[in-house]
């Protein structure tokens, strides 16, 4: 069985070869980020298995790609690039990686949690361009943190945050306990909260979870968070929110086009704090990562 990494980048083509082992299977790479959809067919060439970061695979493009049987999906998002649904229909597996980077994306959602409460970028901007901007901003500590899902990556930004001082509260679609953490209705989480951190997985009963109906319900002056999916918060209620003051300070690191359009309304917006879907991007959660498809690799080849 062969495989073709089809959209690395060189640093993770560098990686990826580090981490295969003698007897492994064949896999090829293909060192471009910037593949488009249509070019899945030429670049697998009859390969069995796909291993991809980011590049769509419509169902009609996968439909002409003789051979594949699996696709390797790095990260836990695929249905942002694929539906793995109507390519089951065809006989192909999605297999996603988890808990990967639960450490790095906490640690990015607690830094945007900080640096949107203390009003970071915006005097950042403001001093680059001349200005000598003292903004208030607001002190954490003591302060009420609602994390909506409770995954890995939750937990994580949970044993960060109490240990910060803030109190933690969460809701889950399922029932859960976690030490220090106390789960409570989603009403009660949004109402109470000054700090809300979204950590659910996107799919049809959670796109655009956060409504406009659920965005006013939310504490006034209260942060958002999202280091999960754009598609999560119905973006021009949470953009209205954010004009009116509502929502205090969005820190963002996932939208709903991406990359971002640099006329797009949250770019003019001064308290919006922007990342580039770059969370989990750290040197331990990429080894992880990549570790763990070449474990999808091995096990998919030998069945």
């Amino acid at each position: 069985m062969r495989g073709v990494f089809v959209d690395a980048s060189e640093s993770m083509a560098d990686l990826f070869k580090q981490l295969g082992k003698s007897g492994d299977p064949e896999v090829g790479i293909n060192v471009n980020p910037d593949l488009k959809p249509e070019e899945w067919p030429a670049v697998l060439g009859g390969a069995e298995i796909g291993i991809v970061d980011h590049t769509a695979l419509p169902t009609e493009v996968a439909k002409q790609c003789a051979g594949l049987k699996h696709v390797v999906f790095l990260g836990t998002g695929a249905r942002s690039y694929m539906n793995p649904e109507e390519l089951a229909e065809l006989g192909i597996t999605v297999h996603l990686i988890k808990g990967y980077g639960d450490t790095a994306v906490a640690e990015c959602a607690i830094a945007l949690m900080w640096a949107s409460a203390r009003v970071i970028p915006l005097m950042d901007r403001e001093m680059r361009a001349g200005n000598w901007l003292r903004e208030d901003g607001m002190q954490l500590t003591g302060k009420t943190l609602g994390l909506i899902g409770f995954g890995g990556i939750a937990a994580e930004v949970a044993r960060i945050a109490s240990g910060s001082g803030m109190r933690v509260i969460a809701w889950n679609r399922t029932p859960k306990s976690a030490p220090g953490v106390t789960f409570v209705p989603l009403e009660k989480l949004l109402a109470e909260s000054h700090v809300v951190s979204l950590h659910l997985l996107l799919n049809d009963d959670t796109r655009g979870f956060l409504s406009r109906e659920r965005i006013a319900a939310m504490r006034p002056g209260v942060i958002l968070v999202n280091t999960a999916r754009g598609a999560l918060v119905e973006e021009a209620a949470m953009i209205d929110a954010l004009k009116s003051g509502h929502i205090r300070h969005a820190g963002l690191d996932v939208f709903d086009i991406e990359p971002l359009p640099k006329d797009h309304p949250l770019t003019k917006l001064p308290n919006v704090t922007l990342s580039a879907h770059s969370a989990f991007r750290t040197p331990e959660a990429s080894e992880n990562l990549l570790a763990a498809a070449w474990e999808h690799c091995r096990r998919v080849a030998k069945s």
